[in-house]
């Protein structure tokens, strides 16, 4: 289940005014040190997609995905789109990142 607050939905209309409305996937991005994390992207439909629609937006995710993230509600903060799942995507990637953003590895890409 995706749940698209009316913040988030308010951001979207704004960014697609005057343009087509394409698909929106949920995909799982890099995260440096704190590992992947639920993004959002332009895309088309793929094989082994889940389609959810949401108002006049359809939301796009791997199967295998959904199930793993399991509810997912997508938010608007200052920062930008928030993206929370049921089931944590993320994680300490074990390369010594501080919570100040500096690293203990001289191999971590922070």
């Amino acid at each position: 289940m995706i749940t698209v607050t009316e913040s988030a939905q308010k951001e979207l209309t704004t960014y697609f005014e005057g343009k087509k409305i394409e698909p929106i996937r949920l995909h799982l991005a890099d995260g440096g040190c704190s590992g992947p994390r639920l993004s959002l992207a332009l895309d088309e439909v793929r094989d082994g997609d889940k389609s959810v629609e949401q108002g006049a937006f359809t939301f796009l995710i791997q199967e295998e995905l959904a199930e793993a993230a399991g509810a997912i509600t997508i938010d608007m903060s200052q920062y930008g789109f928030q993206i929370a799942s049921e089931n944590p995507m993320g994680g300490v990637s074990g390369c010594g990142c501080s919570s100040g953003g500096g690293c203990s590895s001289g191999s971590c890409g922070c």
